[in-house]
């Protein structure tokens, strides 16, 4: 029987399984890394950090929805100088991989961070949060715009060596362009996608659910919209894509990565089902022993390029 090889490289990123545990519902994963099978996950990317601390966004910050959760935490966290002595030395040795994501409200703040972690021991790859708002441009979030896009990966690419991921926004008229752009800066991968925006309103009350008004919508719900739009930007760049967005199954991930996607990230399934990330990566090891693949990459695009004689 074959034994099928899980590996991949994600934009300079060895990774031992295409598994990923988002940022956002993982946390910071120390909670989590102490529960479940390490050896499922190619990488966990930590939750938000930004060069000071952010309170984040008043509560009530979660509602259910049918098929997915929507959230307005607020991108809180404790700033870089907590994240690199507090939390740091408790991942140390627990993570296959680490990549941290980075958020900031200006230009210089996405560099100033970008910059402090470039040489921090223990750090794999950053990712770049660009559905920040831009407070310095009126608000506009740097993922809705491809010139903003452009700076701000350009600066964070000035100041780091490290492979770079940039997470994409799916509120967007068009996708493709905000990819180019990431592309054209120095990413030398792309997450997406992130959340969708939404909004729930208490019938009760006359308010809206979430404390802010309104939040992202995570989980199932989002797959089609995700897998659409992983399609679309792998046939518009040429760096590898980290597809997201409602993976609760191995089946799930397999559509992802026919799509285009060279890996995958779980992200709010780990809420309801910790032991996911186990019970994805055997799923997708049964399923190219079944079709007699010997390798995970070979499903890379493979429904955008024929069909399976091409997994061969």
């Amino acid at each position: 029987m074959i034994k099928p090889d899980l590996t991949v490289n994600l934009g300079g990123i060895e990774l031992a399984s295409p598994v990923l545990a988002a940022s956002g519902p993982f946390g910071y994963g120390y909670e989590y890394l102490k529960r479940i099978d390490c050896s499922a996950l190619g990488a966990i990317i930590v939750k938000g950090v930004s060069a000071r601390p952010w309170a984040g966004n008043p509560p009530p910050r979660l509602a259910e929805t049918a098929s997915g959760l929507l959230n307005s935490i607020g991108l809180q966290n404790p700033g870089l100088e907590q994240f690199e002595k507090e939390v740091m030395p408790r991942l140390k040795g627990m993570a296959p991989r680490l990549i941290v994501n980075i958020v900031g409200c200006d230009i210089g703040e996405y560099a100033e961070v970008a910059g402090r972690l470039d040489g921090m021991e223990g750090i794999d790859g950053l990712e770049v949060n660009i559905s920040c708002p831009n407070l310095r441009a009126g608000g506009i979030a740097f993922g809705t715009d491809p010139a903003e896009t452009f700076n701000v990966v350009s600066a964070v690419r000035r100041q780091t060596s490290l492979p770079l991921l940039v997470k994409l926004s799916p509120n967007v008229s068009d996708i493709t362009v905000i990819a180019r752009a990431a592309e054209e800066a120095g990413a030398d991968g792309l997450s997406l996608i992130n959340t969708l925006s939404g909004m729930l309103i208490d019938i009760e009350t006359k308010k809206p659910l979430l404390g802010n008004t309104f939040g992202g919508l995570s989980g199932p719900a989002l797959l089609p919209v995700a897998l659409k739009m992983v399609w679309q930007t792998a046939e518009a760049v040429n760096i590898p894509l980290l597809g997201m967005g409602g993976i609760t199954s191995a089946e799930d991930a397999i559509q992802f990565m026919m799509a285009g996607a060279r890996a995958v990230a779980l992200g709010t399934a780990f809420f309801y089902e910790p032991e996911v990330a186990e019970q994805v990566a055997e799923g997708l090891r049964g399923y190219l022993e079944k079709h007699e693949i010997d390798a995970i990459g070979k499903l890379e695009g493979i429904a955008r390029k024929g069909g399976p004689a091409d997994a061969r």
